[in-house]
């Protein structure tokens, strides 16, 4: 019998990183559904489409294929049109693509049956931001993870620059709130705690203790 935890939240809470740590401890598969959306986002840049509901977006959705793998260390590899994009995906341009990209019907659709189908042969944690309102709205543990926007910004922020990339916290602040409004108010499947799910709030909180208030959220309901 498989376990699924549906872990939603916010851009910048730190659903991949904790989720990633959790799903290790508990030998669960992490599965970031983020990904996914940024992948197509990232094709739409590549092939000069508008991240709208156009014909051209559907035209990009029967040419490409979108598949997730897993490594030999057990993490997640993002495939498009069988190449690994996992390395080109985490820049600001696809993160808004992607929020903007995630809002079409038919990218949510087309990504729908994807997702449910790891939860049906794997005991996951899948994070994104619609797991437990439409994904996987049967999961045994749904938690809604969430921070201010300001440490999501930070925290954001010093990850980006760990990576030697050039940017700055105004601007990442203005895209995380950005993110927020675009995320809950869009008509498909936007951003909200699911019905029965357990908010966890880590602005006060470091790595550690969100991975630790996770793990216990998740065992209690088990």
């Amino acid at each position: 019998m498989y376990t699924a935890v549906a872990l939603d939240g916010p851009a910048g809470a730190g659903k991949s990183t904790i989720a990633k740590r959790a799903a290790k401890e508990l030998d669960f598969i992490y599965v970031d559904t983020g990904a996914l959306y940024r992948t197509i986002g990232y094709a739409a840049i590549k092939n000069g489409i508008e991240p709208v509901d156009s014909p051209e977006v559907d035209e990009l959705l029967d040419k490409i294929t979108v598949d997730l793998t897993f490594n030999d260390n057990g993490e997640q590899v993002v495939l498009l049109n069988g190449e690994d994009v996992s390395a080109f995906i985490r820049t600001p341009e696809v993160s808004m693509t992607a929020s903007k990209i995630s809002a079409i019907p038919n990218v949510r659709a087309y990504l729908l049956d994807l997702q449910r189908d790891m939860a049906k042969t794997h005991s996951v944690i899948m994070d994104g931001r619609d797991i437990g309102t439409v994904v996987l709205p049967d999961a045994e543990v749904k938690i809604f993870l969430t921070a201010s926007p300001e440490a999501r910004a930070r925290r954001r922020y010093k990850e980006l620059a760990e990576k030697g990339m050039n940017v700055n916290y105004e601007d990442i602040l203005k895209d995380v709130k950005t993110r927020d409004y675009n995320d809950s108010h869009r008509a498909a499947a936007p951003l909200k705690p699911a019905e029965g799910c357990t908010v966890v709030d880590t602005t006060e909180l470091d790595f550690e203790q969100s991975v630790e208030k996770i793990i216990s959220v998740i065992k209690e309901k088990i």
